[in-house]
């Protein structure tokens, strides 16, 4: 496996050796001693799957605080745009994001480390998207960042996609922005201080 870190160095491009033939091909999704010597994660408690449609945008998703999650992603299936912002208080990339492009032609994972929001579009006229995550979901911890916050200017590609897409769920279109997501979190932090 290549281990190949982003503009954003704690996100992770985990391309597979193929073995391709006639018949198809083989790769290894995970190897336990590749990954401690890449410095990732060797311990993962949850794997979920999903499927979309084209034009579908699941995000921006995290955990809070000590429910945060890391997430290796993969695409079995089609092909998205994943992205990963950075809500690390008092990181030198805060607010900033970075993207790649998974599909079933290059296998590639992103490694999504705690800290950051996640979510992707989907490219293809559908895509399995599968991911491991090293802390369980816990559904009191979950919140997440609106997909078109200005702030983060992020480019989803949506010039490729068909007219009305982005096609988000009634949750995700009505995400808070980052500063509401990171008053609430101070608001917090200062609240369990004081307990």
């Amino acid at each position: 496996m290549d281990f190949l870190s982003l503009a954003i160095p704690d996100v992770v491009l985990v391309t597979p050796r193929v073995h391709r033939d006639e018949r198809g091909f083989f790769l290894e999704r995970y190897r336990q001693e590749a990954f401690a010597a890449a410095g990732l994660p060797t311990t993962f408690v949850q794997d979920n799957h999903s499927r979309s449609r084209k034009g579908v945008l699941r995000g921006l998703h995290f955990q809070r605080g000590a429910f945060a999650q890391g997430k290796l992603v993969g695409v079995t299936r089609g092909e998205v745009l994943d992205v990963a912002v950075d809500l690390r208080p008092g990181s030198t990339t805060f607010g900033r994001w970075v993207s790649a492009i998974l599909n079933d032609e290059n296998l590639r994972m992103l490694w999504v480390p705690r800290g950051f929001a996640h979510g992707f579009v989907t490219r293809s006229e559908e895509a399995d998207v599968v991911y491991k995550t090293d802390a369980p979901y816990v559904p009191e911890a979950d919140a997440g960042v609106r997909w078109d916050d200005p702030t983060l200017a992020i480019d989803w590609l949506l010039e490729d996609l068909p007219q009305g897409a982005p096609r988000l769920s009634t949750r995700d279109a009505n995400l808070p922005e980052l500063d509401v997501v990171m008053t609430e979190a101070g608001r917090r932090h200062d609240e369990e201080g004081r307990t």
